[in-house]
């Protein structure tokens, strides 16, 4: 079986690594010669809109998938009339402009913090008398790791938080005093069926994410269980056959969807190590029409982001239940070039070991 991948970064990586396994090549379509899945599969390098590299990508493959959202609908949608792809290219669509998303979220009965479109400047003032300030001003487009957003303290500040978002259609949303941030992730197959991973508690740092504990601290069978609803909603309203995220804000008690990814997810890497199946070959096994795997977890586990530089991997393979993750990357500032997954029977022994490994970790960010 061959599998197209829009997008060859980490994420394509490591769909790849679980696919081989299983018997799947690997296609993948990417801007960059140095993607790295480029490792791990065959790449076609060219643009997302480009026809021939799009052609070659669907030649002899049996499914096509995405492992970022940002690929434009038009071309998943020319896809789809050569060879299946999956998710949807729906999803695509909902996933790319946050007014959408938060149409489809209230359309559901998922509740999300209080916002409005902003289209132009001059539609700031009635925004700001909808939702208040402080709020959080962000494209509808294009926004990842706390890019193309900037705060709203007061309404003086409407005019400049416009300027450092490009100018851009945007929306303005309440910034809400959370208590933690979590993500649900789950998978739907072909046939219908949903599982969903335990709940993952994320800390963020600068708009990136720095750590995940999964399952999450405290994590209630009520709060995974609306957490599995909303997901299981979006799932089925979109027809959708993959791995969602969600991106949660918990409130209390209450739960307030942020934003979601129609692929993999970095708040689910734990699972490659940390579960009975990663998300990434549930991933594969959903669109390839295969039986989903068991989600459970194996004990507790966290996972760490490398941001930036990446710390002696002697360091990190000392600590027992430890496991490195390198993308291949070029080091760069604010880039995400591995992960470290800490795997452990119970939270105080996976806390112990997390502390042995971020002295690797932040000496080698400086």
């Amino acid at each position: 079986m061959l599998v197209g991948v829009l997008g060859g970064g980490q994420l394509g990586r490591m769909l790849a690594l679980a696919g081989i396994p299983l018997g799947m090549r690997f296609r993948f379509l990417d801007p960059a010669p140095e993607a790295p899945a480029g490792a791990v599969g065959e790449l076609v390098v060219g643009a997302y809109d480009d026809e021939g590299a799009l052609k070659e990508l669907a030649e002899g493959a049996t499914v096509l998938t995405y492992e970022f959202e940002n690929v434009p609908v038009a071309a998943a949608r020319s896809l789809a009339e050569r060879v299946t792809v999956l998710p949807p290219p729906e999803a695509l669509e909902a996933a790319q402009d946050r007014v959408a998303e938060k149409r489809l979220f209230a359309r559901l009965g998922i509740p999300a913090a209080p916002w409005a479109p902003v289209g132009g400047p001059e539609e700031l003032p009635a925004a700001l008398a909808a939702v208040g300030a402080p709020a959080l001003l962000k494209t509808r487009r294009l926004g990842y790791d706390g890019k193309g957003q900037a705060p709203v303290e007061r309404p003086s500040d409407a005019g400049s938080a416009w300027e450092a978002v490009g100018r851009s259609p945007s929306i303005l949303e309440a910034r809400v005093g959370f208590d933690r941030e979590l993500s649900v992730l789950a998978v739907r197959g072909r046939d219908g069926e949903v599982r969903a991973y335990p709940l993952v508690e994320n800390v963020h740092r600068e708009g990136i994410l720095r750590v995940s504990r999964a399952p999450a601290p405290g994590l209630t069978s009520d709060l995974q269980a609306r957490a599995e609803g909303f997901a299981r909603r979006v799932l089925e309203e979109l027809g959708y056959v993959g791995v969602l995220a969600i991106e949660l804000f918990q409130v209390g008690e209450q739960l307030l969807a942020n934003e979601m990814a129609p692929r993999v997810h970095n708040s689910g890497h734990w699972t490659i190590e940390g579960a009975l199946t990663s998300q990434f070959e549930n991933h594969l096994r959903a669109v390839a029409g295969l039986p989903l795997g068991p989600t459970d977890p194996r004990g507790c586990s966290a996972m760490v982001n490398l941001i930036g530089a990446t710390p002696r991997p002697a360091e990190v393979l000392a600590v027992p239940g430890a496991h490195l993750h390198l993308y291949g990357k070029a080091p760069r500032p604010g880039r995400k070039l591995g992960h470290v997954t800490v795997v452990a029977e119970d939270e105080g022994t996976l806390e112990a070991r997390l502390a042995e490994v971020r002295p690797a970790v932040e000496r080698a960010a400086g």
